[in-house]
């Protein structure tokens, strides 16, 4: 029987490596200890017993080229020796300045600006920021009523407080903070012309209030890989057209290549306003996030009026070991063939997983680029689907009712079939939606 942290007792016990770390997204209490991992290459977590699991789902998205890729590390010792970090309040360095020119070329147009920060959920708190500013700084009195902004179902945009804003506010696990949070305007995703006319008229009615409309591109990633089509992005371009409505992408987790394009917006042939990225911007080393806006979007803030400014600067802003490590990550791209090794992945695990798709206890199995999840009946058990995939010496950890994929672009085709196979023989064992362990012999959990 696996031994279950009992935090009674844990308070008293020094031998506990881990009873002061506050963990993410866990119930303390009933939790069993994580899993510790002493190094990471590759694909291959290194546990501190000596065994070793092939990485699933990348660190959260991240780990694009796999871990400790050498030019990225290489990047960042060399740029530690020079100058770990200088506050960017007055001053640049080349490492921000050269990475800022690459980001603005992700947006279509000329004189596009990037505003660097610290993680995905800043990005879009930035984005938010500009979003309702840009309007303010239009206004002759500096003001402006349109600070409200539409999001989607399911959605995931982070966890400070106005990215939580526009997640959706009862079916996340944001949900507890209903009625602390600012009220947006959460709608379904327009799949269809019915939708798209309902969706038109909802924001014809309220665009005197709306800043701009957000949406993670043709993936909802953490909301447990909810997939939309292009179509559905194309007619909420047209409605924000329509209406004068600024459009964000958030491309935090869904940039850099995990759905078959460097961005998920390009196969919809959009065009975003705001674009904010993370998660794989700097090949899985350091936290780093920006926010892409366009020469449009940045033209109010551009003023002889100090009150125009944007009032934002995170202590760490422009990292320059992390702007080392993206652009590194960034010429790995140019140098390397990630892209026909997405397309490999991709057709791997459709291969792999669409023996699922008339399983009884399956809503949907969906696959693009690198990312492929298999959507359940019933909500899982994370902790005991967890354990059993560790047994099989394996780093996969479902969402919800949801168990995906999202490996490292450089994983092998052997590596990336012991994963599918693994899901399908989970998926398979559990007719009724429980939770079991992915392969035989397996004891009853």
């Amino acid at each position: 029987m696996p031994y279950r942290l009992d935090m009674n007792s844990a308070f008293h016990n020094p031998h506990s490596a881990f009873e002061s770390l506050w963990r993410p997204y866990c119930q303390m209490k009933t939790a069993s200890p994580p899993v510790e991992v002493e190094s990471t290459d590759g694909v291959i977590l290194r546990l501190k017993d000596g065994r070793k699991l092939i990485d699933g789902i990348s660190s959260w998205w991240t780990a694009c080229h796999g871990y400790n890729h050498p030019k990225i590390v290489e990047a960042m010792i060399e740029q530690a020796k020079t100058m770990p970090h200088v506050m960017m309040g007055g001053i640049v360095h080349d490492q921000a300045v050269r990475l800022a020119s690459r980001l603005a070329k992700c947006l279509e147009g000329e004189g596009n600006r990037v505003f660097l920060s610290d993680s995905g959920s800043v990005a879009v708190e930035v984005a938010m920021k500009i979003a309702m500013q840009h309007w303010a700084n239009r206004s002759s009195t500096g003001r402006t009523a349109r600070n409200k902004f539409i999001s989607f179902q399911n959605a995931y945009h982070g966890d400070t407080t106005g990215a939580m804003s526009v997640c959706d506010p009862d079916d996340s696990m944001h949900a507890n903070f209903k009625g602390f949070l600012l009220e947006q305007f959460p709608q379904p995703i327009p799949e269809n012309d019915e939708l798209e006319a309902a969706f038109d008229s909802f924001v014809d009615q309220r665009k005197d209030q709306l800043a701009a409309v957000i949406i993670e591109p043709l993936v909802q990633m953490a909301a447990g890989m909810r997939f939309h089509s292009s179509a559905a992005l194309r007619r909420i371009e047209r409605v924000c057209r329509k209406h004068d409505v600024l459009l964000i992408a958030d491309e935090v987790a869904t940039g850099f290549g995990r759905t078959g394009s460097m961005f998920a917006y390009q196969q919809a042939d959009i065009h975003p306003d705001i674009m904010c990225v993370g998660k794989g911007l700097t090949g899985c080393s350091v936290g780093l996030a920006a926010t892409i806006a366009t020469a449009k979007v940045y033209e109010p803030f551009h003023s002889d009026r100090w009150e125009a400014a944007l009032m934002h600067g995170p202590t760490f802003m422009g990292n320059p070991i992390a702007c080392a490590a993206a652009n590194a990550s960034l010429d790995l791209f140019e140098s390397d063939p990630r892209f026909e090794q997405v397309s490999a992945i991709e057709r791997v695990m459709r291969d792999g997983l669409e023996s699922l798709v008339d399983c009884e206890n399956v809503v949907e199995v969906n696959v693009l680029g690198a990312v492929g999840a298999v959507r359940l009946k019933a909500d899982l058990d994370v902790g005991v689907a967890v354990s059993g995939f560790v047994e099989e010496g394996l780093w996969i950890r479902p969402i919800r009712d949801t168990v995906y994929l999202a490996p490292a672009f450089t994983i092998g085709e052997e590596d990336l079939v012991k994963l599918c196979d693994a899901v399908c023989q989970y998926v398979k064992l559990d007719s009724r939606g429980e939770c079991s362990s992915p392969s035989p012999p397996a004891p009853t959990p």
